[in-house]
Protein backbone atom coordinates (compact mmCIF):
# COMPACT_ATOMS: atom_id res chain seq x y z
CA UNK A 1 0.00 0.00 0.00
CA UNK A 2 1.39 3.37 -0.99
CA UNK A 3 0.64 6.61 0.89
CA UNK A 4 -1.35 9.26 -0.96
CA UNK A 5 0.67 11.88 -2.74
CA UNK A 6 0.36 15.46 -1.56
CA UNK A 7 -0.34 18.11 -4.08
CA UNK A 8 0.89 21.65 -3.80
CA UNK A 9 -1.71 24.33 -3.59
CA UNK A 10 -1.37 26.81 -6.35
CA UNK A 11 -2.63 30.29 -5.47
CA UNK A 12 -5.59 31.26 -7.56
CA UNK A 13 -4.93 33.99 -10.03
CA UNK A 14 -6.43 37.32 -9.13
CA UNK A 15 -8.87 38.76 -11.65
CA UNK A 16 -7.37 41.59 -13.65
CA UNK A 17 -7.91 45.00 -12.13
CA UNK A 18 -10.40 47.24 -13.94
CA UNK A 19 -8.87 49.82 -16.27
CA UNK A 20 -8.53 53.32 -14.82
CA UNK A 21 -11.40 55.65 -15.53
CA UNK A 22 -10.90 58.32 -18.09
CA UNK A 23 -11.28 61.83 -16.81
CA UNK A 24 -10.75 63.47 -13.46
CA UNK A 25 -10.27 61.18 -10.42
CA UNK A 26 -12.94 61.49 -7.75
CA UNK A 27 -11.64 63.39 -4.74
CA UNK A 28 -13.69 63.63 -1.55
CA UNK A 29 -15.14 66.99 -0.68
CA UNK A 30 -13.57 68.91 2.14
CA UNK A 31 -15.70 69.03 5.26
CA UNK A 32 -15.93 72.83 5.26
CA UNK A 33 -17.50 72.63 1.80
CA UNK A 34 -20.17 70.25 3.09
CA UNK A 35 -20.81 72.34 6.22
CA UNK A 36 -21.51 75.53 4.30
CA UNK A 37 -20.70 79.08 5.35
CA UNK A 38 -19.85 79.67 8.99
CA UNK A 39 -22.53 82.02 10.12
CA UNK A 40 -25.05 81.22 12.80
CA UNK A 41 -24.88 79.87 16.28
CA UNK A 42 -24.60 76.11 16.52
CA UNK A 43 -25.74 75.29 20.03
CA UNK A 44 -27.31 71.95 19.28
CA UNK A 45 -27.77 69.49 22.10
CA UNK A 46 -27.21 66.54 19.82
CA UNK A 47 -25.55 63.36 20.94
CA UNK A 48 -25.13 59.95 19.32
CA UNK A 49 -28.54 58.63 20.42
CA UNK A 50 -30.65 61.68 19.56
CA UNK A 51 -33.40 60.65 17.14
CA UNK A 52 -33.88 62.71 13.99
CA UNK A 53 -37.14 62.79 12.00
CA UNK A 54 -37.74 64.66 8.74
CA UNK A 55 -40.50 67.26 8.75
CA UNK A 56 -40.45 68.19 5.06
CA UNK A 57 -39.36 67.05 1.63
CA UNK A 58 -35.93 68.19 0.44
CA UNK A 59 -36.18 71.71 -1.00
CA UNK A 60 -34.59 72.39 -4.40
CA UNK A 61 -31.89 74.47 -2.74
CA UNK A 62 -30.80 71.63 -0.40
CA UNK A 63 -27.28 70.24 -0.63
CA UNK A 64 -26.86 66.57 -1.57
CA UNK A 65 -26.08 65.72 2.06
CA UNK A 66 -29.22 67.46 3.30
CA UNK A 67 -31.33 65.70 0.68
CA UNK A 68 -29.89 62.34 1.68
CA UNK A 69 -30.55 63.09 5.36
CA UNK A 70 -34.16 64.01 4.68
CA UNK A 71 -34.74 60.86 2.63
CA UNK A 72 -33.19 58.67 5.34
CA UNK A 73 -35.11 60.33 8.17
CA UNK A 74 -38.60 59.40 7.00
CA UNK A 75 -38.49 57.12 10.07
CA UNK A 76 -36.63 58.11 13.24
CA UNK A 77 -32.89 57.43 13.06
CA UNK A 78 -30.17 58.22 15.55
CA UNK A 79 -27.35 60.61 14.76
CA UNK A 80 -24.91 57.69 14.97
CA UNK A 81 -26.86 55.74 12.33
CA UNK A 82 -27.03 58.76 10.03
CA UNK A 83 -23.32 59.33 10.46
CA UNK A 84 -22.62 55.71 9.50
CA UNK A 85 -25.00 55.70 6.53
CA UNK A 86 -23.57 58.90 5.06
CA UNK A 87 -19.97 58.09 6.03
CA UNK A 88 -19.52 61.48 7.72
CA UNK A 89 -17.94 62.11 11.12
CA UNK A 90 -20.16 62.92 14.09
CA UNK A 91 -18.91 66.51 14.28
CA UNK A 92 -19.95 67.09 10.66
CA UNK A 93 -23.36 65.53 11.30
CA UNK A 94 -24.00 67.87 14.22
CA UNK A 95 -23.20 70.88 12.00
CA UNK A 96 -25.53 69.66 9.22
CA UNK A 97 -28.32 68.70 11.60
CA UNK A 98 -28.13 71.92 13.58
CA UNK A 99 -28.48 73.93 10.37
CA UNK A 100 -31.44 71.76 9.35
CA UNK A 101 -33.03 72.13 12.81
CA UNK A 102 -32.89 75.92 12.58
CA UNK A 103 -34.39 75.75 9.07
CA UNK A 104 -37.23 73.56 10.38
CA UNK A 105 -36.50 70.66 8.02
CA UNK A 106 -36.02 68.08 10.80
CA UNK A 107 -36.96 67.59 14.42
CA UNK A 108 -34.76 66.11 17.12
CA UNK A 109 -36.01 64.19 20.09
CA UNK A 110 -34.34 62.34 22.88
CA UNK A 111 -34.74 58.57 22.87
CA UNK A 112 -37.25 57.00 25.22
CA UNK A 113 -35.41 55.90 28.33
CA UNK A 114 -36.92 52.95 30.10
CA UNK A 115 -36.98 52.71 33.83
CA UNK A 116 -34.08 50.76 35.26
CA UNK A 117 -36.36 48.85 37.66
CA UNK A 118 -39.89 47.81 36.80
CA UNK A 119 -42.79 48.82 39.02
CA UNK A 120 -43.32 46.33 41.87
CA UNK A 121 -47.08 46.08 41.29
CA UNK A 122 -46.51 45.04 37.66
CA UNK A 123 -44.02 42.39 38.71
CA UNK A 124 -46.44 41.02 41.32
CA UNK A 125 -49.29 40.92 38.78
CA UNK A 126 -47.10 38.98 36.34
CA UNK A 127 -46.00 36.61 39.08
CA UNK A 128 -49.59 35.91 40.19
CA UNK A 129 -50.66 35.41 36.59
CA UNK A 130 -47.90 32.89 36.05
CA UNK A 131 -48.79 31.04 39.26
CA UNK A 132 -52.39 30.65 38.05
CA UNK A 133 -51.22 28.86 34.91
Amino acid sequence: MTPPQRQRRVPKQQPPSPPPRAGKPKNPERLFVVAGPDGGERDGDLDLVTLIVARAEPPPSATPEQSALLRLCSTPLSVAELSAYLNLPFSMMTVLLTDMLTAGLVTARNPIVRQSVADRSILEAVMHGLQRL
